[in-house]
């Protein structure tokens, strides 16, 4: 069976060198050439046949061909310019077809595709990676009619992981600064599947190597995209950092793959008889308000929640800040008292009064409310200020009043000795917590207006905040 295409995003880095590249070439420099042109500018299939050679390479004719692709002089010599361009970041797939799967055009037939992540990289969280991963594709699904999946289990149409050296197929990557990812063309078994190097630099900023911008290149080549010679375009050969702050697929990247899968088309649904607006009810507190207290607030699915009477604010890593009614998304709560995601569950529990729920998403699970007493809490407690999980040690803590308990997620039970006292065994947080979460491995503990950004395990105040910074309030 003929191996998938496989397809990979170089980083050659000039080191200061490229300004002082000199006009006559050096060894050095001719020998960078040779491995630039072999790799990306010959068809390894000619070179060899049956163990004899054909077709020898002709330096000079693949230096034009290389030149001509990146409009450059077109000499057959090596010269200041061309060197430069083979020294920048790019994707390690060929110029020249290699593969009969660009005159195929390849492509998924299903209108759903799914993908897993099996291997995260360390430089980053799990969160931030499933987000920007979601927000490559979303790229695409925004302008075609093909939308894409996470699972988290089984095998995926697309297959993607971080790591380092060999890896499991024909392509083991190369160490810092060399190839950055590969990416398979669309087909069944490992068509499709993209693998980027554990060993760079990942980011989601201009420096170091953004992942955004790799995957979404990387998603275009497991689609069925080719190289284009548009500078402007994603699927342009050489990586460049350019601003991802509201990114869209760029004209000549939208063409190319909408000529592959069409263009998606809103749906258009017919226009509802008017009916008499329902009573808005109480209008959304202001979030930029330096007096802001918080009611509750908790992650969700990698989204921040802050709620404040009927009402709560979602931010989201893409998405921003959105404003919601509690009502519209989970029917039976009206306002929240207390907080707290269980991660490894999937599971948001929503405390007000002396009742909880359990929810996924936005779904609230059957068999709900149920008493607060069910976590062992005596009957003298009315109501449940603040909660946070707290993954380091397993246990969820509970706020009320100037005291708190610790909760044993894998036993279920309150942990002996609590209630204890907040200001002598979390200390620096203050007598009392209104709102509890957790935000890249850093515990928020909000007193009044003011909050405290907390290292649990040293028990040290990183620093303290206002509550409406969240909010995006400058």
């Amino acid at each position: 069976m003929e191996h998938p295409a496989a397809f990979a995003l170089t980083l050659v880095v000039c080191l200061g060198l490229c300004d002082a590249a000199p006009t006559t070439p050096s060894s050095d420099d001719h020998q960078i050439a040779e491995a630039y042109l072999s790799q990306f500018y010959r068809d390894p299939n000619t070179t060899e046949s049956r163990g004899r050679r054909v077709n020898l390479p002709d330096f000079e004719n693949d230096l034009k061909a290389m030149q001509e692709f990146f409009g450059l002089e077109v000499t057959g010599k090596m010269d200041k310019n061309t060197l430069e361009v083979m020294k920048q970041p790019r994707c390690g797939v060929t110029d020249v077809a290699r593969f009969g799967h660009f005159q195929g055009k390849p492509k998924w037939k299903q209108s759903v595709v799914t993908y897993r992540i099996t291997e995260y990289t360390s430089q980053l969280s799990q969160r931030e990676v499933d987000a920007t991963i979601a927000k490559a594709f979303q790229l695409y699904s925004d302008v075609i009619p093909l939308d894409f999946k996470q699972i988290y289990s089984g095998t995926a149409d697309i297959m993607i992981l971080f790591k380092a050296g060999y890896h499991g197929d024909f392509y083991p990557f190369d160490g810092p600064s060399g190839v950055l990812a590969h990416a398979n063309s669309p087909g069944p078994e490992q068509g499709g599947d993209t693998h980027f190097d554990e060993d760079e630099k990942w980011t989601l900023r201009p420096q170091g190597v953004n992942l955004l911008l790799v995957a979404a290149h990387e998603f275009g080549h497991a689609l069925g995209l080719d190289h284009s010679q548009d500078r402007s375009a994603l699927m342009y050969p050489t990586y460049q950092y350019i601003n991802t702050n509201g990114y869209k697929l760029p004209q000549d990247d939208r063409l190319g793959v909408q000529a592959l899968y069409g263009v998606r088309t809103p749906t258009v649904k017919p226009d509802p008889k008017p009916e008499p607006k329902p009573d808005p009810g109480p209008s959304p507190p202001e979030p930029c308000n330096r007096d802001l207290v918080f009611d509750a607030a908790t992650s969700i699915r990698g989204e921040l929640y802050f709620f404040k009477n009927e009402h709560y604010w979602k931010k989201g890593f893409y998405s921003g800040l959105s404003t919601h009614k509690i009502k519209s998304t989970w029917r039976s709560i009206d306002s929240v008292d207390a907080a707290y995601e269980f991660k490894g569950r999937d599971i948001t529990f929503l405390f007000k009064g002396k009742q909880y729920w359990a929810i996924r998403g936005s779904t609230t699970l059957t068999g709900y409310p149920k008493p607060i007493s069910k976590f062992g809490f005596p009957s003298t407690v009315k109501k449940i200020d603040a909660a946070v999980y707290v993954a380091s040690t397993g246990r969820t803590l509970f706020f009320v009043g100037s005291k708190y308990w610790s909760f044993n997620e894998r036993t279920a039970k309150m942990d002996a000795g609590f209630p204890k006292t907040i200001w002598h065994n979390i200390p620096g947080i203050g007598s009392k917590v209104d709102a509890a979460f957790e935000n890249y491995g850093y515990l928020y503990f909000s007193d009044g207006a003011q909050q405290t950004e907390y290292d649990f395990g040293s028990k040290r105040v990183n620093r303290v905040l206002l509550n409406y910074g969240w909010l995006d309030c400058y």
